[in-house]
């Protein structure tokens, strides 16, 4: 385990691959740590540098004191890749971590040489929505959510016959830190990005599942469509999290389309 203090905040991250390779970054859900990755990183370790980090209020990393905003933790992100040494690197994020990605972009687009956006929007959900998450969670836990986040998270075919890893999955989410997660909440609640994605223009992968019950396919369509020149695709028989479900599928996509771009 690697952890390094950034912005007052100490960051649980891990580092694998040659350093002369191209960088990927990996950022993960919400309600989930950077074990969500670890099958497609394994995938793309031989040839690209990896790096998998705890976003704060997740994982192994530190819970301040919320809200957050999505600056907060697109600031941590850059403040890693500093102590890291890193300049340019390719950005892979799924939901929250595909947001942090367009922002992260959108700041500091001389350092992103492309983005991979799985099951993510430039806007998701409504104010209305995360409100009332917010409190269901102030008075039931994530427990009391958790197997509704579980329906949205996986297909019906993970669920039914994936029964041992459905219910680590679950474990999880129950065990990400409350206020960590409501926190994230409003971070994601707050964040329009519309007008500055719509500006991106560098190599953007598009993907998501087609049973993806958080961001359906027709909301990461419309990011698709909202970034210039963007790459969209669809993974049959997959929810919100394709890297755990069909990693081999997902890094092939990533494989294919860095590869298009002379990114590879």
């Amino acid at each position: 385990m690697r952890f390094a203090k950034v912005n007052n905040v100490t960051i649980h991250y891990g580092v694998a691959g040659n350093p002369s390779k191209h960088t990927i970054v990996f950022a993960n859900a919400l309600g989930t740590d950077f074990r969500i990755w670890q099958d497609v990183a394994l995938d793309l370790v031989n040839d690209y540098r990896v790096v998998l980090y705890d976003k704060r209020g997740h994982g192994l990393s530190d819970v301040p004191e919320g809200p957050y905003t999505m600056d907060d933790h697109v600031d941590d992100l850059i403040a890693l890749l500093e102590y890291l040494g890193i300049d340019r690197v390719i950005l892979c994020g799924v939901s929250v971590g595909g947001m942090i990605a367009q922002r992260f972009a959108a700041r500091m687009a001389e350092r992103v040489q492309a983005l991979v956006l799985c099951d993510t929007a430039q806007k998701i959900g409504t104010v209305e929505m995360w409100n009332e998450r917010m409190q269901a969670i102030s008075d039931n836990g994530l427990d009391g959510i958790a197997d509704s986040v579980m329906e949205r998270w996986f297909s019906a075919h993970f669920r039914e016959h994936q029964i041992a890893q459905l219910r680590g999955y679950r474990n999880m989410f129950s065990h990400t830190s409350a206020s960590g997660y409501l926190a994230t909440c409003a971070s994601i609640r707050d964040a329009d990005l519309s007008e500055t994605s719509a500006r991106l223009k560098l190599p953007s992968l598009c993907i998501c599942g087609e049973e993806d019950g958080a961001t359906p396919p027709e909301v990461v369509e419309s990011l698709a469509l909202l970034i210039q020149g963007s790459w969209y695709e669809r993974i049959a028989s997959a929810g919100h999290l394709p890297s755990v479900e069909q990693p081999d599928n997902l890094a092939r996509h990533i494989r294919k389309f860095l590869a298009a771009h002379d990114v590879a």
